[in-house]
């Protein structure tokens, strides 16, 4: 394949999956399973298991595990094949091109394989034990992204998570001992009131008659449509603080170690995995088997028991693993191979065609007001990372010392700030 293909392969590959996962997930939220024939849509009963959803995530993360034993083989065959043909080309393996920069000269679909740092020890052995910590912050905020996923649409539980900006940036602070500029906190003060704008636009905007957007006698009944909205964006944003602890955990241990990021999502995927099922069956035992809590989240018999029984349930689920692992493949070989601004508008692309879909399959209707919140986010997100310039600061150099002047001093702040999360990981759903 032409390596100027690879990239845009990969984007491709990045937001068709990325894209695919959240609807996938709310089409699955949809799926009748109990009562469907009532001409009633409130007494329908739909699949509403936000731990399985969780479990599905982790089985998506530990299939990344197929690409690493497949690019294993893939290289014991191409050094079967250099040893016949008794040559050895000079500074054209992973090990010698990583000397300097890890994922230098590398195949971009590769580059999820090369290390994060060459220079580093190795993360293996009892260390990698280290990953369980991440993979715990993982697990509440994926269950509670799911679970605020049950009450808004699928544009407004996207932008939504837009607040992660806002607790990476707070917890780098505390944590990293990062320093954040003035404008920095101003785009973290415009991220907030983007969150706000686009939570508000749900609650007054009165979605399409869907039959599992009306209250269900379930776990989220009685409740009108502005309340859901509001407790669904208060869950998808809270949960941002487990995300962005798990980033910050992520960014502490690989400063340390060095672990090729494909293997850290697998690790991650197998304590993720064993955490969830091992919890499952706590909170089942202790809450889902009761009587009050037979029917809800934790009921993890009845939730299996809708997987076997429904096909579309199973099919969603086996649908939604593939692309939890495309995603990440994908994504953190597009985040290793091109730059910051083109990774934010793939992101902000992402967004943008999940909720053109939605509005295609009737799922929600075009608010103006969301649009707003939107570009708030977005550019809240673009001028916290550097990728654009603040007017006043423009203006004012451009005025006083001159352009040249002016492009100076953006260089000099963005140096000081480039160890500001410049990789983070990519987020795992």
């Amino acid at each position: 394949m032409l390596d100027w293909l690879v990239i845009p392969l990969l984007v491709v590959g990045m937001l068709t999956t990325g894209t695919a996962n959240t609807l996938l997930t709310k089409l699955q939220d949809q799926v009748c399973v109990g009562n469907c024939d009532s001409p009633d849509p409130t007494q329908r009963k739909y699949f509403e298991q936000p731990v399985i959803q969780t479990l599905q995530m982790f089985i998506g993360e530990m299939g990344c595990w197929l690409v690493v034993f497949a690019f294993h083989l893939h290289k014991r065959y191409l050094d079967r094949k250099r040893g016949l043909e008794g040559y050895e080309p000079v500074g054209s393996g992973p090990a010698d091109l990583a000397s300097t920069d890890p994922s230098r000269g590398i195949n971009p679909a590769a580059k999820a394989l090369v290390p994060t740092h060459d220079d580093r020890s190795r993360l293996s052995g009892k260390k990698v034990f280290l990953l369980a910590l991440p993979a715990a912050c993982d697990i509440a905020g994926t269950t509670l992204m799911n679970v605020g996923l049950l009450f808004v649409v699928a544009s407004i539980y996207q932008m939504t998570r837009g607040a992660l900006v806002l607790f990476v940036g707070l917890f780098s602070v505390l944590f990293l001992k990062r320093r954040l500029k003035t404008y920095q906190w101003f785009a973290l003060i415009v991220v907030v009131l983007g969150v706000g704008i686009v939570g508000l636009a749900g609650a007054i905007y009165k979605e399409p008659g869907h039959a599992k957007l009306e209250p269900s006698p379930n776990t989220i009944s009685d409740v009108n449509g502005a309340v859901r909205t509001i407790i669904g964006v208060l869950l998808i944003a809270g949960a941002q603080v487990f995300t962005a602890t798990q980033f910050v955990l992520e960014e502490f241990i690989l400063e340390k170690y060095a672990l090729e990021p494909l293997k850290v999502v697998g690790w991650e995927g197998i304590f993720g995995f064993i955490i969830t099922t091992f919890g499952m069956i706590v909170l089942h035992l202790l809450v889902g088997s009761t009587d009050a809590g037979r029917g809800g989240y934790f009921d993890a018999a009845e939730g299996w028991r809708q997987v076997r029984d429904y096909p579309m349930v199973a099919k969603t689920s086996v649908l939604i693993m593939i692309s939890i692992g495309g995603f990440n493949y994908f994504g953190i070989s597009v985040t290793r191979s091109i730059s910051a601004t083109s990774r934010s508008v793939i992101d902000t692309c992402r967004t943008l065609f999940i909720w053109i879909v939605s509005m295609g399959l009737g799922w929600e209707r075009f608010k103006g007001l969301q649009v707003v919140g939107f570009a708030a986010l977005v550019w809240g997100t673009f001028l916290f990372n550097d990728l654009i310039r603040e007017p006043w600061r423009s203006c004012f150099l451009a005025d006083r010392q001159g352009k040249k002047r002016a492009e100076e001093v953006v260089e000099e702040e963005e140096e000081t700030n480039r160890g500001l999360l410049e990789e983070g990981p990519v987020e795992h759903m």
